[in-house]
């Protein structure tokens, strides 16, 4: 049978001309799928292809155990890794060591040993390059149904950890691959030794690099976890402040008869300095504090005055335009967190700047929910949504919680910061609604 199997394949090969390097390319796109899947691959084209051709080229690559083809992959995959990705740079590292493992094990013990198969000596060069794309099909396959839709987010300590424990398998896969180099054809122990060598690092490579992999896929779902629980707790926050809101109101209304009463028996007795007293009373009740609407929806009402006060207490300028029906598609908890982390971080922001002026745009237009906040910043943005400057999280955890709410729904989320200013827009799917705007 693997006789038959070999003599079909070296007949399709020389049947297929030029295109005796598919195998090789389809290798390349189940190593750059795995990539993308751990790694947020640089969006302009000429990076996702230079990266493509490298792992097609890497995949492609003879590697036997004494030879020096690895040292000369390494640099240009790494290369490739480091240039084409972007994110944190100790999780680009870890991640091109563990993917550089993978594929240079698994063509080291594919080039090393595949020839020792007896009934597959005469058709060595053609069941190399199909076990190729086969062993990475399969990797590929292992992973894809627990792929994360987004890139890992692990806290740098995370990243450094694995760029740590990645560095072991990359290690010892030199070692067994490059040092016995030119020595193992001094004798015939020192190549029986050589092989023995590489037949039991090898695996311990592969498998190392297979379990980081699911490592960094663990340890993203706990970061996930605790993120929801976090983003759970701050939208309950914002709601549990527009409900004492809504409470001190209903208790207003509830009272006002009783006040009403109160006030007539004082009048009755002439005592209308006392009637004036129990006014301003409930004139500064925080019930009495609200200003003017800022558009139908009451969750975003209530939220936006409430903002629009504490701007002007701390002497910064509200220019909002808000367009909001009252019957909108979105949690009143995530609309909440939405509008407030938005203002939140515009408010520490601007308040450091010259500039004190906020712009919040916000409205519901032909299916989708939009808003737009700009505001001064005296840094920069990076690519990461994290601020450059230390020690400022300000446009931190709040981004991630309205990115994951604004992804959640289905939209996106963007927010950059060049030139001192720093911009927010967030849109997402809604069915379509009437408003009137009120600004």
């Amino acid at each position: 049978m693997p006789e038959l199997i070999a003599d079909w394949l070296g007949t399709f090969v020389r049947h297929l001309g030029w295109a005796w390097t598919l195998p090789l390319f389809i290798s390349g796109l189940f190593i750059y799928k795995t990539c993308s899947a751990f790694l947020a691959v640089k969006p302009r084209r000429a990076c996702r292809a230079a990266l493509y051709l490298v792992f097609s080229g890497s995949t492609g690559m003879i590697i036997w155990v004494g030879d020096n083809n690895l040292l000369l992959t390494l640099p240009f995959f790494f290369a490739a890794v480091m240039l084409c990705t972007r994110g944190n740079l100790l999780g680009r590292l870890a991640l091109a060591s563990i993917l550089f493992c993978l594929v240079m094990s698994v063509c080291a013990m594919i080039d090393t040993y595949l020839g020792s198969v007896h009934n597959l000596r005469e058709h060595y060069d053609h069941a190399t390059r199909f076990m190729r794309p086969a062993a990475f099909g399969l990797i590929y396959l292992l992973f894809r149904r627990r792929l994360p839709e987004s890139p890992p987010q692990l806290p740098p300590r995370l990243w450094s950890l694995t760029a740590v424990l990645a560095a072991m398998p990359l290690c010892a896969l030199t070692a067994v691959v490059v040092i016995p180099y030119g020595a193992k054809y001094d004798s015939a122990a020192a190549l029986s030794l050589t092989l023995s060598l590489g037949l039991a690092v090898l695996p311990f490579v592969f498998l190392t690099a297979l379990a980081l992999l699911a490592a960094v896929l663990v340890l993203d779902g706990h970061e996930r976890l605790e993120l929801s629980g976090r983003l759970a707790e701050q939208r309950e926050s914002y709601y549990q402040t527009l409900r004492r809101q809504e409470q001190q109101v209903r208790t207003l209304r509830h009272d006002l008869r009783n006040h009403i009463t109160a006030l007539r028996g004082l009048l009755e007795r002439g005592e209308t300095g006392k009637a004036i007293g129990y006014l301003e009373q409930i004139a500064g009740s925080p019930a009495m504090a609200g200003g003017a609407r800022v558009c139908e929806n009451e969750t975003a009402n209530v939220v936006l005055s409430a903002k629009r006060e504490e701007l002007g207490r701390l002497g910064l300028t509200a220019d909002f335009s808000v367009c909001l029906p009252e019957p909108l598609p979105i949690a009143d908890t995530d609309l909440c967190a939405l509008l407030g982390n938005a203002l939140d971080n515009a408010m520490e922001a601007a308040s450091r700047c010259r500039d004190r002026k906020i712009t919040l745009r916000c409205r519901v237009d032909k299916g989708l929910f939009m808003l737009r906040v700009e505001n001064a910043v005296d840094w920069e943005l990076q690519d990461s949504l994290q601020t450059t400057k230390p020690g400022r999280g300000e446009h931190g955890f709040g981004l991630a919680c309205m990115r994951e709410i604004a992804q959640r729904g289905g939209g996106s989320l963007e927010a950059r910061a060049t030139g001192g200013r720093f911009e927010l827009i967030a849109c997402i799917p809604v069915p379509d609604s009437p408003a009137r705007p009120h600004t």
